[in-house]
């Protein structure tokens, strides 16, 4: 019962924490509003058209692969915890868990799932047309 409470203690405090600084901050910062102030934030860029406009799937994949790695990190906490009780055969399963992620990492880096700018473009213009030159020789 005494683990629980602790547990109780400190959801009240980061609450209390939450309510506190929230509270202060309305009542000590600045309170000057305008239409800009108002306006909603996105990333730097002014809100231009209908929010419901078709999204590049990049965005989505480069989402699920963070939270793929996010997850992975969740994995490893509770290991660490327990490396002493596992022994070596903990060890080996880890050391597998990790070399199967990171084979996916690199065959995700070698599709251009993590390749979404420009350079990209710039690169498949660039094959394709070496290929183009290539395929023009040696039909001469």
């Amino acid at each position: 019962m005494q683990s629980w409470l602790s547990i109780l203690m400190l959801f009240a405090v980061a609450i209390g924490f939450g309510a506190f600084t929230v509270f202060m901050s309305n009542l000590l910062g600045p309170s000057r509003p305008s239409p800009e102030k108002s306006a909603p934030y996105e990333c730097g860029v002014p809100p231009v058209g209908d929010a419901r406009e078709r999204q590049s799937v990049k965005f989505y994949l480069v989402a699920m692969v963070f939270l793929l790695f996010d997850i992975e990190v969740a994995f490893l906490y509770p290991w660490a915890m327990a490396m002493r009780d596992l022994g070596w055969a903990g060890y080996i399963q880890i050391v597998l868990f990790t070399a199967i992620l990171a084979a996916g990492y690199v065959y995700i880096w070698r599709k251009g799932v993590l390749d979404w700018g420009p350079t990209l473009v710039q690169r498949r213009a660039a094959a394709a047309a070496r290929r183009s030159s290539l395929g023009s020789r040696t039909a001469a």
